[in-house]
């Protein structure tokens, strides 16, 4: 009995380890099948892109014109200040002029003079001649008040010239504007001398704005006068500005072998200021009916590869689609992108669900749950 009661106890107990053993297995079975990465996608399809460069470029003045004084004096009043329109040919600046007025007032006195003298000379010169004809009167005398009718002639000449110079010089004691614009910077206050290096005024014409950039020399080549530009500044995040190419410079910088492009940009609210730092995105041309997808749902593995007994890195490009929830991972060549989207040239096919939130954490053939599941 005691043999049979110990049998009947160590199969019981086998039989409950085993019942144990399996419940386990179904369980850790059961667990493994329920797990799924949840994931969102979205479903492949053709569209269009718009190539476009993109560069950072300075906001400049269309025209900017440096005012200096040609009068070596004490400023006496800024008519115009930092911000105020000009039209042409207004006064700017007013430079003392005491000295010139005087100047002008002997130039004056001596004009008057030197035509007293040759109106005098005059009538003397007109009888000489009267009598010189009649021969009255010697070569040698007709000469003589010849030279000196010549000689008075040519003073009131030069005292003419002389008013003219002193008359200038006055002028330039009241600065005009050569054109019409904004008074940009003011570099003196009243009471300064206008003398040195830097100009009194700076009169920027900003109706519309430049905006230069420098570009690579690859790019340039694909770059003309009269492509469109969009403009972005720190200044209105929330504004693109509209612009067009104006002008490709000729020459290429040695050093950097970068060329100089020039947009014009509308400006005629003044919201663009000289010197403001601008995001430029030139568009190339537009691709039709091309395959795009998100260029966040690329993934992205760089890799070093001897080509030719020469290491190189190499960029490959994946992605991940849904199929019958499973994700399987893909090799795709990417033949454009820009900063939203790039265009898949192989790899992918009309119709597929990619994977586009959730794809980090996947591998291949990881069972996924779709989130949304409205595809």
């Amino acid at each position: 009995m005691k043999r049979i009661t110990i049998t009947i106890l160590i199969v019981s107990l086998l039989m409950l380890v085993s019942m144990i053993s399996s419940c386990s297995k179904q369980d850790t079975s059961a667990n493994e099948t329920k797990v799924e990465i949840p994931v969102e996608v979205e479903q492949v399809k053709l569209g269009s892109v718009t190539r476009e460069f993109n560069y950072t470029g300075n906001i400049v003045a269309e025209q900017e014109v440096k005012i200096f004084s040609k009068v070596q004096d004490r400023i006496l009043k800024f008519e115009k200040d930092e911000g105020d329109y000009v039209r042409k040919g207004e006064v700017l600046v007013r430079i003392e002029g005491t000295q010139l007025e005087q100047t002008v007032i002997q130039a004056k006195a001596a004009l008057v003079s030197a035509n007293a003298q040759l109106a005098n000379l005059e009538a003397e010169f007109e009888r000489a001649k009267r009598l010189f004809d009649e021969e009255a009167m010697s070569q040698q005398q007709f000469d003589a008040i010849k030279t000196q009718y010549e000689a008075t002639q040519a003073l009131a000449k030069q005292a003419e010239s002389s008013l003219k110079q002193a008359t200038t010089r006055l002028a330039d004691a009241s600065i005009e504007s050569p054109i019409a614009g904004i008074v940009g910077i003011r570099n003196y206050d009243q009471g300064d001398m206008a003398t040195g290096p830097l100009p009194l005024l700076t009169i920027v014409q900003m109706e519309q704005v430049k905006v230069e950039v420098n570009v690579p020399e690859q790019d340039l080549g694909q770059l003309k006068p009269g492509l469109c530009a969009d403009l972005k500044v720190l200044s209105y995040p929330d504004n693109e500005f509209k612009g067009v190419i104006d002008k490709i410079r000729p020459v290429l910088d040695p050093i950097s072998r970068m060329g100089k492009v020039e947009i014009l940009v509308d400006n005629r609210d003044y919201r663009l200021k000289p010197g403001m730092f601008a995001a430029v995105s030139i568009c190339i041309n537009t691709i039709e009916n091309v395959l795009i997808i998100p260029k966040y749902a690329i993934i992205e593995k760089t890799e070093l590869q001897r080509v030719d007994g020469i290491e190189e890195t190499v960029v490959n490009s994946q992605v991940f689609v849904e199929e019958n929830g499973l994700a399987r991972l893909k090799d795709i060549k990417v033949g454009y992108k820009n900063g939203v989207v790039a265009v898949v040239d192989s790899g992918l096919n009309v119709g597929e669900n990619l994977v586009v939130v959730g794809q980090q954490s996947l591998k291949d053939s990881t069972a996924v749950k779709v989130l949304n599941n409205t595809l």
